[in-house]
C-alpha cells in the first residue's frame, strides 16, 4: 500500500474515531464488517463497518459491538455503493427473467431504461411479444405495476423515448409533424413525466435528427418538469461534430442537463480524432451547459445490422423494410448506396461486422462469425452480397457486434471526469439467445479489473465514482450513489485482487468474478457469489411524478402496513374471515406459495386458508423482517424477509426462511392484496 493511501486511511480512521459511537450497541438487519469503504465520492478509501436497517444505511464506523440479524465479513474487500447503469435495454428482459443475473452479479443495482424505444407510452401500439413477453401495457404506471407484480432483483428507472412518442402519434411516417401532432407529442411526454419518467431520450441516424424542432419542443416540456435529455446522438462517425452540436443546442435552448450515450468515434479513418469532440464538450461546460457522457469499456459495439442500411430502405417500419429486402433490384440499389457504404465502414466493414443473433433458424450456424468469414464459408465473392442476402432471408432481423473503435480512444474518453461507465446492455442470463456482447455480463468488472488493477487507467476510487455518484448526479437521484447515512442500502462487496470479467467476444456468456455480495434496498441478492433468488428491486419514480401525486404517502404506507399485519394474523389463525377483509375479491387474485399456486379469491379462501393451513397444521407462525413498502398512486408493493414455523398434524415441525412480495390495490379507498409471491424451496421438516 502506498504512503499516500496509508495516510488517507489514518485520516479517515481518525475522523471515524472522533464521531459518536452510539451505533456500536445498536441492532441492525445487516452489518458489513471489516471492509475498506470506497464511498462513491472519489475520496480515498477508509476502514469502516456499515450498518443497515429497514433498507437504509443506518451507520458507518466502528460497529464492533453492534448486533445484527446478518453479519457479512468484508475483510480485505472493498465496500462500495451499488453500481448505476445509465444506458440499458432491460425493459423486457427483467420481465422475462426478473433475477437480472448478468447485471446484479457484477454489482449493478440500478438499470436506466430507454433509447430508441421506451416502456411507454404505448397508446395504440400492438407489437409482437419480445422474448415471450407480451407488451400489453400502455402507460408507465401499468409497466411499473407489472414489474412490481413479477418482482425484480435490481432497481429500475426509465426515460421516455422521443421516437416512441412520435410513433404513437404518427406511426412510421417520416414527414414533419403538424402543429396538432406536436401538441399531442408534448402531452404524451408530460403524461409520461407525471407517471415517473426521468427525462427525454433520443436516438438518431447519422447527422442527428431530421426534425430538430420537434425534439426541442419535447425537451422543453421535460425541462419544465425538472427532467434531463439523454441521447444516442447519431452514427458517431463521419458526422460526429454535427451530431454533438445539436446535443449542445438542446442544452442551450431547452435549458436542461444533457447526457450523451456511449461517447466514442467509429471507423478506422476517424481514430485519434476523439479529442476534438471532447474539446467541444469541455467548451460547452465552460460556458455553463451541464453536458456529460457515458462509455462502455470495449472497442466493439452492438445493435441491429439494419442500422447501417440507408434510411429510405427502412422507412415505414420493420415490415416495409423486410418487404424491400426481398426485392433483388432494391438490394442492388442498397449495395451501391453511398450511406450504406459509409455506414458499413463506420461499423467496421466486412472484417469487423459480426453476426450475434440470426433472425432465422437456418442462419444460426453463422452466429459469432464475421461477415468476411461468412462470405468465405458460403463461397460468396463479395461480402456485401452476403450481407444483403442474409438480411433478406431473415427479414432484416439480424443483430450483432461491430469492431470499429480504437483502444487508445477508449482510454482517452474514460479519463474524462464527466464520463460515467454504462453498458448499453441488458439484464440477461446464460441462456440468452445467439452470441451477445460481453458487456451484458462484464462492463463494470472489466473496468475494475482490467482498466483499474491491470492497466492503471483509472484509480479505484475514481472508477467507483464513475459507476455510482456520477450517474446519480447525472440523473438527479438523491438517495443512492454514495455510502452515506440515510441513503438506500444498495451496496456491493468485491475483492479488488480478483474482480473482473470471465468472458470474451467469442465466448460472452459467463458471469463476473470477484463480486462476493450485492445488497439491493438492504436485502442480500448476491451471497458469497451466488444469487439468493431475492427480488427486492423496485421502480424509482422521478421527482416530477412525486410532485404530481404519484409519490409515496406516509398515510398510505401506514394503511398498507395495517393490511399486511392483518395478513400475518390471518396466516397464524388460518381464519378465512380475516382473509376476506384484506384480499381483493377477484378471480384475478394470485397467491404463489411454497405449497402451491392459488388463483382467484375462492381458491385462496377455501384451498389456502381453510384446507391447507387449517387442516395441515396444528400450529403456524409467520414472522416478517426487513419490510419495505412503496406506494405509487393506487398501487403499492411490499417486500419482506420471513420466517415460517409450523407443526404438522403428524407432529413434524417445519422451519423455513425466505422472502416475499405483495402487490396491493386501492379500491373504494381501501387497500387490498392482489398478488402475493413467495420465493423459497419447499420448507423441510425439522428432525
Amino acid at each position: 500500500m502506498s504512503r499516500t493511501r496509508v495516510l488517507a486511511a489514518i485520516v479517515a480512521a481518525a475522523a471515524i474515531a472522533s464521531t459518536p459511537l452510539s451505533g456500536q450497541n445498536a441492532s441492525y438487519d445487516v452489518v458489513i464488517r471489516g471492509g475498506y469503504v470506497v464511498d462513491g465520492t472519489g475520496n480515498p478509501w477508509f476502514a469502516a463497518d456499515v450498518g443497515i436497517r429497514d433498507g437504509r444505511i443506518a451507520a458507518i464506523g466502528r460497529l464492533t459491538s453492534a448486533s445484527a440479524t446478518r453479519v457479512i465479513d468484508a475483510t480485505s474487500r472493498i465496500v462500495a455503493p451499488g453500481f448505476i447503469d445509465l444506458h440499458t435495454h432491460s425493459d423486457v428482459s427483467v420481465l422475462a427473467d426478473p433475477l437480472s443475473q448478468s447485471k446484479v452479479r457484477q454489482g449493478v443495482t440500478l438499470d436506466v431504461l430507454g433509447e430508441s424505444t421506451s416502456v411507454a407510452p404505448r397508446d395504440g401500439l400492438t407489437d409482437a411479444p419480445t422474448d415471450n413477453v407480451a407488451q400489453d401495457w400502455t402507460t408507465f404506471t401499468e409497466y411499473f405495476k407489472r414489474v412490481a407484480s413479477n418482482g425484480v432483483s435490481i432497481n429500475l428507472i426509465s426515460h421516455v423515448s422521443a421516437e416512441q412518442v412520435r410513433r404513437v402519434v404518427m406511426g412510421y411516417e417520416s414527414r414533419a409533424a403538424t402543429p396538432a401532432e406536436i401538441d399531442r407529442m408534448k402531452k404524451l411526454v408530460a403524461r409520461s413525466m407525471e407517471e415517473g419518467a426521468w427525462g427525454l431520450v433520443t436516438r438518431y441516424e447519422s447527422g442527428g435528427p431530421d426534425h430538430p424542432d420537434e425534439i426541442l419542443e419535447m425537451a422543453k416540456v421535460v425541462a419544465s418538469y425538472g427532467g434531463n435529455y439523454t441521447s444516442h446522438i447519431g452514427s458517431e462517425g463521419f458526422e460526429q461534430e454535427k451530431e454533438l452540436r445539436f446535443a449542445i443546442r438542446v442544452a442551450d435552448e431547452a435549458k436542461l442537463p444533457v447526457h450523451i450515450f456511449h461517447l466514442k468515434i467509429r471507423a478506422r479513418e476517424n481514430w485519434g480524432t476523439v479529442g476534438t469532440y471532447l474539446s467541444m464538450i469541455d467548451a460547452a461546460r465552460a460556458r455553463g451547459l451541464d453536458i456529460t457522457a457515458n462509455q462502455y469499456p470495449y472497442t466493439a459495439m452492438n445493435h441491429g445490422w439494419s442500422a447501417f442500411f440507408p434510411v429510405w430502405a427502412r422507412e415505414g417500419g420493420p415490415a416495409k423494410f423486410a418487404e424491400r429486402l426481398r426485392d433483388p433490384a432494391v438490394r442492388e440499389r442498397i449495395k451501391k448506396d453511398r450511406d450504406f457504404i459509409t455506414w458499413a465502414k463506420e461499423h467496421g466493414w466486412w472484417e469487423g461486422i459480426v453476426m450475434g443473433r440470426a433472425g432465422s433458424e437456418r442462419n444460426r450456424k453463422y452466429e459469432g462469425m464475421r461477415l468476411s468469414e461468412i462470405a468465405k464459408a458460403r463461397g460468396d465473392a463479395d461480402p456485401a452480397d452476403t450481407c444483403l442476402t442474409l438480411m433478406a432471408e431473415d427479414g432484416g432481423r439480424i443483430s450483432g457486434m461491430f469492431h470499429t473503435m480504437s483502444e487508445d480512444d477508449v482510454r482517452t474518453v474514460m479519463k474524462q471526469p464527466w464520463v460515467a461507465i454504462a453498458s448499453d446492455g441488458s439484464a440477461i442470463n446464460l441462456d440468452a439467445p445467439g452470441v451477445p456482447h460481453p458487456r451484458n455480463y462484464g462492463t463494470n468488472v472489466r473496468v475494475l479489473g482490467y482498466y483499474v488493477r491491470d492497466q492503471h487507467v483509472l484509480s479505484l476510487e475514481d472508477a467507483v465514482r464513475k459507476m455510482t455518484s456520477l450517474p446519480a448526479q447525472i440523473l438527479g437521484l438523491q438517495d443512492r450513489g454514495q455510502i452515506r447515512q440515510g441513503l438506500a442500502a444498495d451496496l456491493v462487496v468485491f475483492d479488488p485482487a480478483t474482480v473482473g470479467e470471465t468472458n470474451s467476444f467469442e465466448r460472452p456468456k459467463s458471469y463476473a468474478k470477484g463480486v462476493d455480495y450485492v445488497l439491493v434496498n438492504g436485502t442480500v441478492v448476491i451471497d458469497k457469489g451466488r444469487h439468493t433468488g431475492a427480488k427486492p428491486g423496485r421502480t424509482i419514480l422521478s421527482r416530477s411524478a412525486k410532485a404530481h401525486g404519484a409519490a409515496d404517502t406516509e398515510q398510505d404506507k401506514k394503511d398498507v402496513r395495517a393490511v399486511f399485519d392483518r395478513y400475518l394474523e390471518s396466516v397464524r389463525t388460518a381464519d378465512p374471515s380475516i382473509g376476506s377483509q384484506i384480499w381483493l375479491q377477484s378471480p384475478d387474485v394470485v397467491a404463489v406459495t411454497p405449497f402451491g399456486r392459488f388463483q382467484g379469491w375462492d381458491s385462496v379462501q377455501s384451498d389456502l386458508y381453510a384446507k391447507f393451513l387449517r387442516n395441515s397444521f396444528t400450529e403456524r407462525s409467520l414472522r416478517a423482517e426487513n419490510v419495505s413498502i412503496h406506494v405509487m398512486g393506487n398501487a403499492a408493493w411490499l417486500v419482506m424477509d420471513w420466517t415460517f414455523t409450523g407443526k404438522l398434524q403428524n407432529g413434524q415441525v417445519i422451519n423455513s426462511k425466505g422472502w416475499e412480495t405483495h402487490v396491493y390495490e386501492k379500491t373504494g379507498g381501501a387497500w387490498r392484496i392482489s398478488h402475493l409471491h413467495y420465493s423459497v424451496p419447499p420448507p423441510m421438516p425439522t428432525p
